[in-house]
């Protein structure tokens, strides 16, 4: 008999701090109730502290919250009045402040009134999971594990669980089950060591870099521009990220680091220096009170500087002969370069990544089950393109260990430790392989997990060294696309393009594919290996016959992607998208128009062709009327007035929940939390569409549109914003255009029209701003700078 299911129909979150009230907005994000509890109040409201961290997550950029009403299942409680609650909750998350009395003191007052099935987790950034288990009841001992997200929660893929001597097996996995399908979380199993995996090495990757820099004497804004994205980094880099983190919470990661491992071997660097130290005692701790190690005053940024003791200007770069040594693409010629240069920023560099590799091979046995787990973890917690250990491998294995051995001995790395045995090893390639990644402890490769729930994930998170071939058996492949299937009757049509945009290859491609599809196969995907879904049409690919003012071919350019559009709405098998990252223009045209969306949390959709001075030409104008006129009860111009703002605006959703509030995507439409599971849960749509007998939707005879006089009105409004000086003459003769297409040009109020009317309507629009010069600019600014020009 199988198991039971673990359903989790309620959650409490015990803290309405930061990560607290962060951690509920993504539970309700997910449709998980939650209650939020903190001390009550000593006046007003008892609620009144989780009622203000409640309202809180309004206010925040980016937005803890996927859509607007999500907030409102946040029940607020405090400890005093509602301890009643936590009955009914089938997990139960404390996150208050990093004290381990606190933390116990709460867990003799909340323990009596838990559930007896109710999982009982912390989440710590650091603390130890077996001190704080000794702290809870015998008979919750099973049921209790750390459960460590990242900051902001919504956004940061890593969630570290981490059991305690005691945690049941059953219950990690059904915990685990839950972070990665509901939550959308890439999880890993962390052993019960300080800080844990992400933040044990990616706090020292800091720390080392703030030491060889003073070693070196790179200033903090050098630091940055060399250590972020040229690395394969988040732009914040290394100081910027601690400023973002703030300065006293990232020196109590140091802390903790300092306290709790006394015989670390590079215990000495666990220190917050001097210049930090005095940062927090003047208040200055970073974005949140706007001053750190970077401030802004006026339009001017200044830099700490350390070596001053004082802010100076801001800006410097690196040098451009390190920069080139960092654009080299070979891994093995790039590190060869880095320590053979010898200019200190390059020394710098190289002694970063050799203090890193040195430190994560030295600990690799104590800190974690393999080291796949070492590189999700600084990947997805700390938002490295590569891990460190896929970094090492990827340069030569052999080749590095031995520079690494050279630089122990000749005392220039930041401890003497020598370098573990395993990594020396004459034969060793690296720690990443075809069969699995290394185990220190064990000696041996360790495969991927075999929890049910990774089945879904049908192209899951890769490391190196994995094999990483092609997913699936190609059908057919031109310059734009390839279609492929794994066995499963659903073909899959993935772009081949530069961020996926859509030129004629592409439309070859997905016109192709439906043919295919429609003989072969029970249904259609359009999914992407990575994102963004689409930044939309591939205005490059338009530029000949721009050039040369043949205006007759980029018609026939236009005409073709709407027919495409068209036939993904009207072919003879169910089509689906499976959007993630960008859907822009094009993009979110051709998935408006599939019978399904299946779109990744985060998901950023819209019409934005304003931008470029263009309307949507692939059928986005022409939907939106369409709908407008479906969803009006009796009054079109009052249905369609949100849409028209839409793309007037170039409105963006944050949010594949936010895509379905605006309209680009439909209720009925899923929104999936793990965009590894993105392919599964598209393909089985499909599958459930054309099992129920598919046939696609009979084409609207006529709809009602607003007319002239609902043009006129939306116009009146234009007048006044451009009078206003709210917007541009040009804005406005785009946004005059898009009212005429969509309330369908120089008819009656309430003719009825079909879609290829609005379809030459926005066509001929579309043409229309292409050979206007103020447009002209707009799109040669984007292609040039890839920002939009205000004109």
């Amino acid at each position: 008999m199988s198991q039971t299911k673990f359903i989790v129909r309620k959650v409490a979150v015990l803290g309405a701090g930061v990560m607290g009230a962060q951690i509920a907005a993504h539970l309700v994000n997910a449709k998980v109730p939650t209650v939020l509890f903190d001390l009550p109040a000593k006046d007003g409201n008892k609620n009144g502290i989780a009622l203000k961290a409640i309202d809180g997550l309004k206010k925040l950029k980016p937005s803890p919250l996927s859509n607007k009403d999500a907030v409102n299942y946040i029940q607020p409680a405090n400890y005093e009045d509602h301890l009643h609650l936590l009955k009914e909750c089938d997990l139960v998350i404390e996150a208050i402040a990093e004290r381990m009395d606190w933390k116990t003191d709460l867990y003799a007052k909340v323990a009596p009134h838990l559930g007896e099935h109710t999982i009982f987790a912390t989440n710590t950034s650091g603390l130890s999971i077996n001190q704080l288990a000794a702290g809870v009841p015998a008979e919750l001992a099973p049921r209790f594990c750390g459960v460590h997200f990242f900051n902001p929660p919504r956004y940061m893929h890593l969630v570290e669980i981490i059991p305690c001597t005691g945690s049941d097996a059953g219950m990690l996995d059904n915990l685990e089950r839950f972070l990665v399908t509901t939550l959308g979380k890439g999880v890993i199993r962390a052993k019960d060591t300080p800080n844990f995996v992400a933040n044990r090495i990616g706090v020292f990757s800091m720390l080392a870099t703030i030491a060889n820099a003073d070693k070196f004497g790179i200033r903090f804004d050098v630091v940055d521009d060399l250590t972020g994205p040229r690395l394969g980094r988040p732009k914040s880099a290394t100081f910027r990220t601690a400023d973002v983190v703030g300065l006293d919470t990232f020196a109590h990661v140091v802390k903790t680091m300092d306290d709790t491992l006394p015989n670390d071997p590079w215990h000495a660097y666990f220190k917050s220096p001097q210049w930090l130290q005095q940062l927090i005692v003047d208040g200055s701790l970073g974005a949140k009170t706007k001053r750190g190690i970077y401030k802004k005053e006026g339009k001017q940024m200044f830099v700490f500087d350390a070596a001053k003791g004082e802010y100076v200007g801001a800006g410097e770069k690196g040098d451009e002969a390190v920069k080139a040594i960092l654009k080299i693409e070979n891994p093995a010629e790039k590190f060869k370069q880095l320590r053979a240069s010898s200019h200190p920023q390059a020394q710098f560099l190289w002694a970063c990544f050799r203090d890193v590799f040195h430190y994560i091979s030295y600990h690799l046995g104590d800190i974690a089950n393999c080291a796949r787990d070492v590189d999700f973890a600084i990947r997805w917690g700390f938002g490295w393109s590569v891990g460190p250990f896929e970094t090492w491998q990827a340069a030569g294995w052999q080749q590095v260990a031995g520079w690494i051995d050279e630089d122990i001995k000749a005392g220039k790395t930041l401890a003497a430790a020598a370098l573990p045995a395993w990594a020396l090893e004459a034969d060793r390639a690296g720690v990443h392989f075809a069969d699995g990644s290394f185990d220190a402890t064990a000696g041996k490769l360790v495969g991927r997990s075999t929890l049910d729930v990774y089945q879904r994930q049908l192209a899951p998170a890769k490391v190196l060294g994995e094999t990483a071939g092609l997913l699936g058996e190609t059908v057919f492949e031109n310059e734009g696309v390839r279609a492929f299937t794994t066995g499963d009757d659903v073909l899959v049509v993935s772009f081949k393009s530069k961020a996926h945009a859509i030129g004629p290859d592409v439309i070859d491609g997905v016109n192709t594919a439906i043919d295919i599809a429609e003989a072969r196969f029970k249904g259609l995907v359009i999914w992407q290996t990575e994102e963004p879904f689409s930044v939309g049409a591939d205005l490059q690919s338009m530029l000949p016959a721009f050039m040369m003012g043949d205006w007759d071919a980029i018609d026939t350019m236009v005409r073709r992607f709407q027919t495409t559009s068209m036939r993904l709405r009207y072919s003879h098998i169910p089509t689906v998208a499976a959007t993630q990252g960008y859907v822009f223009g094009g993009g979110c045209e051709f998935a408006m128009h599939c019978d399904k969306v299946v779109a990744a949390l985060e998901s950023y959709v819209g019409l934005v062709e304003v931008g470029v001075g263009l309307l949507p030409g692939g059928g986005g104008c022409k939907e939106f009327a369409l709908r407008a006129a479906q969803n009006a009860q009796g009054d079109v111009l009052a249905a369609l007035k949100d849409y028209f703002m839409a793309i007037a605006t170039a409105k963006v959703a944050t949010s594949g929940h936010e895509a379905q509030e605006i309209g680009f995507f439909r209720n009925s439409d899923s929104v999936v939390f793990n965009a590894y599971e993105l392919l599964y849960v598209a393909k089985q749509q499909a599958l459930a569409l054309y099992e129920t007998g598919y046939r696609p939707p009979l084409k609207v005879a006529g709809f009602p549109v607003a007319g002239r006089a609902g043009a006129a009105s939306i116009k009146g409004q234009l007048v006044n914003m451009l009078e206003g000086h709210f917007i541009s003459q040009h804005d406005f003769t785009i946004a005059a255009l898009i009212a005429d297409v969509m309330t369908g040009g120089d008819v009656e109020q309430g003719t009825l029209v079909n879609e290829q009317w609005i379809l030459d309507l926005e066509r001929k629009a579309f043409m229309t701003l292409l050979k206007s010069s103020k447009t002209q600019d707009r799109i040669a600014n984007m292609l040039t700078t890839g920002k939009p020009l205000r004109n």
